[in-house]
């Protein structure tokens, strides 16, 4: 497939090529007044250009602002590509790409790009956040990079955009107490049962549920006779992600910052690491994806699927998930399945390497 002119007018003129990146495409994203402007950028791969200007482009494309998706015809992109390909964000080829975690593949690379621009078009500061942390995060040990994650949370929850997202889904009560313990736990030798508990919920990440959690793993953490943790979910889903009933509830940004860090559920999961099995099913949103992708086995159920809707809402992935999926999948992966909010089901996922065994 050869890009043509014509599909890149009809769906966005943002384009360049290789030597357009190399001679500074991309590197500005705001305008005068500090607003974000033209926040993507499509690099066309097609081809093979000079290597001179294959290392130049790539040194642009990981200092620039601005998200750099590349897209490449049938056959891939030509080796010579490689290092730009690496510098990236993602790049989007035609069918099936295999273990290269930098390529997605797609049926039309073109339209995925449309859809991709339009989805960064809607909120460009979540978007350029996200890219923004996935390069850099990644080098951190992961204390830091979860305490980066949720400091570039907390400024989106004080953005346009999610204000935006809370003021059109309008005011929602706050969910109800939990009609059961919201985790079970139960002790059979040297296993710890963890089982979420709020099935009518869809074992959402709510207040509730995210402290009886944090509970219920400090036993192991505290426990040196507890050498295994297997987490599962009551109900029709492992979680559902965050409540959103309990979204924009938070007093102030600062706590919720602290909350994240300090009382979520990702550090001690990291704490607990390979001791931990986590089994999926279902629909598993946001942090029902972004908590196991901390441990060190996940099991799922055929009809598990799975999927990341935050830059949707103006924010970001906030429970761990731009740093534990990036170790799982590649940073190039994890920032298309965030823009887009696809649903990746279990068979990719295992492709991936999202999850270990499908059951």
């Amino acid at each position: 497939m050869t890009i043509s002119s014509s599909d890149r007018s009809i769906r966005d003129p943002q384009w360049t090529d290789p030597g357009g990146l190399a001679r500074g495409a991309g590197k500005s994203v705001l305008d005068e007044s500090g607003q974000v402007r033209g926040p993507l950028v499509l690099v066309d791969l097609h081809g093979a250009p000079d290597p001179l200007v294959v290392e130049a482009a790539a040194r642009v494309a990981g200092a620039g602002d601005r998200i750099m998706i590349g897209v490449v015809g049938r056959g891939g992109p030509h080796p010579v590509l490689r290092p730009l390909v690496a510098a990236l964000d993602l790049t989007l080829v035609p069918g099936d790409v295999g273990a290269e975690r930098e390529l997605v593949g797609v049926p039309d690379p073109v339209a995925q790009a449309a859809a991709v621009h339009a989805a960064v078009a809607a909120n460009p500061h979540a978007a350029t956040v996200l890219a923004g942390l996935l390069r850099w995060s990644g080098s951190l040990p992961v204390p830091a990079a979860l305490d980066a994650e949720s400091f570039a949370y907390s400024t989106l929850l004080g953005g346009p955009e999610f204000r935006r997202w809370l003021e059109q889904r309008g005011p929602r009560p706050l969910p109800p107490p939990a009609p059961a313990d919201p985790v079970l736990v139960a002790r059979a030798g040297d296993e710890l049962r963890i089982t979420l508990n709020r099935p009518e919920r869809r074992n959402a990440y709510g207040r509730e549920v995210r402290d009886a959690l944090v509970e219920a793993l400090q036993i192991a953490e505290l426990d040196d006779t507890v050498d295994r943790v297997v987490l599962d979910g009551a109900g029709s889903s492992f979680c559902a992600g965050g409540d959103l009933d309990e979204f924009g509830t938070t007093p102030d940004l600062v706590t919720a910052h602290l909350v994240r860090t300090r009382g979520g559920a990702a550090g001690p999961l990291h704490r607990l690491g390979e001791h931990v099995e986590v089994r999926v099913h279902g629909a598993c949103v946001g942090a029902g994806i972004e908590l196991p992708a901390l441990a060190g086995r996940i099991l799922a159920h055929p009809d598990t699927t799975f999927r990341l809707p935050e830059v949707g809402m103006g924010l970001i992935p906030g429970a761990g998930g731009t740093v534990s999926i990036p170790r799982r999948i590649g940073r190039w992966r994890t920032l298309h399945l965030a823009l887009t909010g696809a649903t990746l089901d279990a068979r990719t996922a295992l492709d991936w390497g999202l999850i270990d065994q499908v059951l």
